[in-house]
C-alpha cells in the first residue's frame, strides 16, 4: 500500500495526499475527510517510519545540478526546495561534476529513488531522443533549453533566459557609454552552450552597430572556473591589443577578471569597463561593484517545480518560459577616457 493507492482512491492527487498526512493547512475540510477516510479503508499507516520508506518510491521529485561548486546554482537550488515542499513532495538532490553526463546520473537516480519527475539544474545544450528516451519521466531543464539538439519541443520543459539576446543587451550597454574596442571572456565560441550563445550574442551587437568584430578581442578560457578566468584575461592582456571595456559571458568569471586587470595596474572603470550576466550574490561585493544583467534565479526555480508539478499530476503538457533579466548599474561602466 503506498500514497499513490491513496491518491487514486480518494480521487485526488499524490501532493495533497501528502499535504493532508503532514497536517498542511492549504486542503479544504472536505476533501481532508475524504483522504483521511480513505487512509482507514485500505488500512494505511501514516507513520514517520513508513512515509520515509514511501516518499522516495512514490512522491520524490529530482533535482540533478551539474557543475558542483557553481555559486549561481545556490539561489535556485534554495528555490526549487521549497516550491517542491509547498507542492507537497519531496526532493532529491545530487550534485555532479560540470564534466559529468547529467542524463545518464538522471536516469540513475530515476531509477533507484523511483522519481515522480526530474529537474535538471545546468546541463548540455544538445540533447537527442535517444538520450533522454533514458529517463521515462517528465524533466524540466532549468537555466538552460535545447538550443542545438535534436529534442521536439514537446518533449520536454525548460526555463530558461534568451542567452543570446541577453548578451547582446549587455554589450549595447557599453556600446551606448561610447565604448568600441570591446573585448569579451568566455569559455570558447563553439561549446554548443551557454559560452556560444552569449559570443553570438557580442558579434550581434558589434554588427548592428557597424563596429568590427577583432578575433584579437576574443579571450577563450576553456573553462568557467575562476582561475581559468583569471588566466585567460592575463594573456588577452599580454597580446597588447586596445580594448576600453570588457564583456565577461558570467559574473564569477568577471571577478577574476577584475583581478586580473587590478593586478595589471589597469582601473576599472576608468581604464577597462566591465560588464557580466548572472546577478550572484558576492558580484554585489566587488569594487567597484559589477555592472550586470541579473537572473530571475529564485522565480527560476519556482517556475521549473510549477511546470514539472503540473506534468506530474497531468494538469499540463512541457512547456517553455523565457525569463527577462535585470540590469544592476553597478561602478564598473563608464564612458571610455
Amino acid at each position: 500500500m503506498t500514497i499513490k493507492d491513496v491518491a487514486e482512491h480518494s480521487g485526488v492527487s499524490v501532493s495533497t495526499v501528502s499535504r493532508v498526512l503532514n497536517n498542511h493547512p492549504d486542503v479544504s475540510e472536505a476533501v481532508r475527510s475524504r483522504v483521511l477516510e480513505t487512509v482507514r479503508e485500505l488500512h494505511y499507516v501514516p507513520n514517520s517510519s513508513a512515509r520515509d520508506l514511501v516518499r522516495p518510491q512514490s512522491d520524490a521529485i529530482g533535482l540533478v545540478v551539474r557543475g558542483v561548486g557553481n555559486p549561481f546554482f545556490s539561489s535556485v537550488i534554495r528555490a526549487v526546495e521549497q516550491a517542491v515542499n509547498q507542492a507537497g513532495y519531496t526532493m532529491v538532490l545530487h550534485q555532479i561534476p560540470s564534466g559529468e553526463d547529467e542524463i545518464r546520473a538522471a536516469a540513475e537516480l530515476a531509477r533507484s529513488k523511483r522519481l515522480l519527475g526530474l529537474i535538471l539544474l545546468g546541463g548540455c545544450f544538445d540533447y537527442t531522443p535517444e538520450q533522454t528516451a533514458a529517463l521515462e519521466i517528465p524533466f524540466v531543464c532549468c537555466s538552460f533549453t535545447n538550443s542545438f539538439g535534436s529534442l521536439k519541443k514537446d518533449a520536454y520543459s525548460s526555463v530558461s533566459i534568451d542567452d543570446q539576446a541577453e548578451a547582446r543587451r549587455a554589450v549595447e550597454v557599453l556600446i551606448r557609454q561610447g565604448h568600441r574596442k570591446i573585448a569579451v571572456l568566455l569559455d570558447s565560441v563553439q561549446d554548443h552552450s551557454i559560452s556560444e550563445l552569449r559570443y553570438r550574442g557580442y558579434c550581434q551587437a558589434l554588427s548592428e552597430n557597424g563596429i568590427p568584430l577583432e578575433p584579437d578581442l576574443v579571450a577563450e578560457t576553456g573553462a568557467f572556473d575562476m582561475s581559468a578566468a583569471y588566466e585567460g584575461t592575463r594573456r588577452l592582456l599580454a597580446r597588447k591589443k586596445e580594448f576600453t571595456a570588457l564583456f565577461v559571458i558570467a559574473d564569477s568569471m568577471a571577478i577574476a577578471a577584475m583581478k586580473a586587470l587590478h593586478d595589471s595596474g589597469r582601473r576599472i572603470p576608468e581604464d577597462c569597463s566591465i560588464i557580466a550576466i548572472d546577478g550572484i550574490d558576492m558580484s554585489s561585493y566587488t569594487v567597484p561593484t559589477l555592472t550586470t544583467l541579473i537572473q530571475p534565479q529564485e522565480a527560476m526555480g519556482e517556475e521549473a517545480v510549477r511546470i514539472l508539478v503540473d506534468m506530474v499530476e497531468e494538469r499540463a503538457a512541457n512547456r517553455h518560459i523565457r525569463m527577462d533579466t535585470t540590469l544592476r548599474i553597478g561602478g564598473s561602466v563608464a564612458a571610455p577616457n
